[in-house]
């Protein structure tokens, strides 16, 4: 076995790290910005909407064209330490913003800094591992990405109401983090993709084959994403939920610190569990378990019940999230994970918008018993797709 290839090698950890330590800066600001977007800026929920939709979708756009762009150079690292840069470069005028707009166009930057790094960075990651513990891999990425996402909420939380630090102080504190991702990121190496004997038949019409092959189950696996994801609207869907059970306002931070925390400590086990069973297997359960937890917000009614579905939430990420990772990976060539990467990103990404426009008109005209039914309809109906789809990979 390649030394540069061992399970969790030292350009995993470092992503690792990386990661982490970009999620506890985003996340300090992210779980404190709609507050000091409509409290202090004074701008209406229809733009802080517009902040997010605008900021993810260019995120997706860029996630594509820069994974095509890394493969085509051949190149990860420098992609991947652009996008942390341009991130950290970003956070610190927060703290001098003084109108809607201003948040704007630093939320774009951020996002054009994240469009930038992702599809190639989980390149290199893959690039880095061997094929058979891909999902460990993934899965250490996730759950430091998610650790930092549970820290960064929780640091808001005690600088506000400890600390009684203002949301300007808080975002300057996050540059510090934020800082440290670029150094970590600096010390990583490019690593050369290792093909497979089959990746690299004599013939080249069977060359063109096994490329049509690999390429009919990205398209497939795709498909079910698009079928789950027009169901799975933001998050902020679940806050406004949340408030209507009897949760005090101030503890919101905490409901993501609970959800984080699930998220980053299912992360890893569901990574190694995937490169046990298959990948297919651990998606798929992940993906009921979002059906049930979005069944269970359409009738909750208490406050420890929405405690709990919060926490249940966080294991759906966490047996999802690097996992799909790593089951693109293994849906094509090594030459072509980037530009994969930046299909399955762009996929979500582009959905993000419709899906949420969907569950704001369900609920203004139905109710938000039948919007969050929906959810968990289509969830159920991309599980049904991805059974009945048969993929060429072998896993388990």
């Amino acid at each position: 076995m390649d030394e540069n290839k061992k399970e969790l090698n030292k350009n995993i950890k470092l992503l690792g790290w990386t990661s982490f330590s970009e999620d506890v800066s985003s996340q300090m600001n992210y779980s404190i910005l709609p507050l000091f977007l409509a409290n202090i800026l004074g701008v209406n929920k229809a733009f802080i909407g517009l902040v997010e939709g605008i900021a993810e979708t260019t995120a997706s756009f860029l996630k594509v064209f820069f994974g095509w762009l890394s493969d085509r150079l051949k190149k990860r690292k420098i992609f991947v330490v652009a996008g942390y840069s341009i991130g950290a470069f970003s956070k610190p005028f927060l703290s001098i913003a003084v109108k809607g707009w201003h948040v704007l166009g630093l939320r774009f930057l951020d996002r054009i800094g994240k469009g930038t790094r992702t599809s190639p960075r989980d390149a290199l990651i893959a690039d880095s591992c061997e094929e058979r513990t891909r999902g460990k891999a993934f899965g250490f990425h996730r759950s430091m990405d998610t650790a930092g996402a549970v820290v960064g909420p929780l640091l808001a939380f005690l600088f506000l109401y400890f600390c009684k630090f203002s949301y300007r102080n808080i975002f300057l504190i996050s540059v510090i983090p934020a800082v440290l991702a670029v150094v970590l990121v600096l010390f990583t190496r490019e690593q050369k993709p290792q093909f497979s004997p089959s990746a690299e038949p004599a013939a080249k019409g069977q060359h063109k084959e096994k490329d049509l092959s690999l390429s009919s189950d990205l398209k497939k696996f795709l498909f079910v994403i698009v079928i789950f994801t027009l169901g799975n609207s933001s998050d902020a869907f679940l806050i406004l939920r949340a408030g209507s059970t009897g949760i005090n306002a101030a503890f919101v931070p905490l409901l993501w610190v609970a959800f984080n925390l699930a998220y980053a400590l299912s992360a890893f086990p569901a990574g190694v569990l995937s490169d046990r069973i298959g990948s297919k297997r651990v998606i798929t359960c992940g993906f009921l378990i979002y059906a049930i937890v979005y069944a269970g917000f359409a009738f909750v009614s208490s406050a420890w019940l929405t405690w709990l579905l919060f926490i249940i939430y966080g294991f759906y990420y966490g047996l999802t999230d690097g996992v799909s990772r790593a089951f693109v990976s293994k849906l094509v060539p090594p030459e072509q994970r980037a530009t994969a990467f930046g299909m399955y990103h762009s996929t979500v990404g582009f959905l993000a918008l419709p899906s949420s426009l969907i569950m704001g008109m369900l609920w203004d005209r139905m109710g938000p018993r039948i919007a969050f039914l929906f959810g968990s309809a289509m969830a159920i109906s991309a599980v049904v797709f991805f059974i009945l789809f048969k993929f060429k990979v072998k896993e388990g």
